[in-house]
């Protein structure tokens, strides 16, 4: 029984493994290494024990995350899991279950915001003013649209870019993005 895994009495140790995992995988909690997951939460594994235990465990995790697992698909995907040599227990099966139940969204959440290659828009303020100086003396007293955007990606500063446009610029603007709107919509409906 020495390469086994250790069990530990009850679900508690590995439901704290698994969240454990997901904060380092997935939430981006650099502070939870392995060596605290072990002592916290299995302190009488050896170390090559825990860590055989803990490379199961995420991949698992990563298996079912990475699929984006339903609830049926998970059970299919357990049940082989467990019939498979080396795989998992069926306790531990139920543990998975359970705490993919209740973390689905938030991993699901992670791993989009996690891909997204750039910034992206978090907010846009805008103003009309008028135009009190100019080059052109025509120009003075002309409405002007003021447009703040935040850009910016989570957890992180964000940048602000902010811009003029006289009343052609944004006819013009809102041409764009009628355009878009349009791309979208055609590729969103359903026949």
């Amino acid at each position: 029984m020495a390469a086994e895994q250790p069990q530990p009495a009850g679900s508690r140790p590995l439901s704290g493994l698994l969240s454990g995992i997901a904060q380092a995988a997935y939430y981006g909690h650099a502070g939870v290494t392995e060596e605290l997951l072990r002592g916290q939460l299995y302190p009488e594994a050896a170390p090559h024990e825990f860590r055989a235990l803990l490379a199961k465990m995420s991949g698992v995790l990563k298996s079912v995350a990475s699929a984006d697992m339903d609830l049926n698909q998970l059970e299919a995907f357990l049940t082989a899991q467990t019939k498979k040599q080396g795989g998992i227990t069926a306790d531990q099966a139920a543990v998975i279950a359970e705490f993919w139940k209740n973390h689905r969204t938030k991993i699901r959440e992670s791993l989009i915001n996690q891909s997204r290659w750039d910034n992206t828009l978090k907010n846009v303020n805008w103003r009309v003013d008028l135009k009190s100086q100019s080059r052109h003396i025509d120009q003075i007293n002309t409405p002007v649209a003021i447009v703040e955007m935040e850009l910016g990606k989570d957890r992180q500063a964000s940048e602000f870019l902010c811009l003029e446009f006289d009343e052609a610029k944004v006819n013009q603007m809102l041409k764009k993005l009628s355009e878009i709107e349009e791309s979208i919509k055609a590729l969103t409906q359903t026949t």
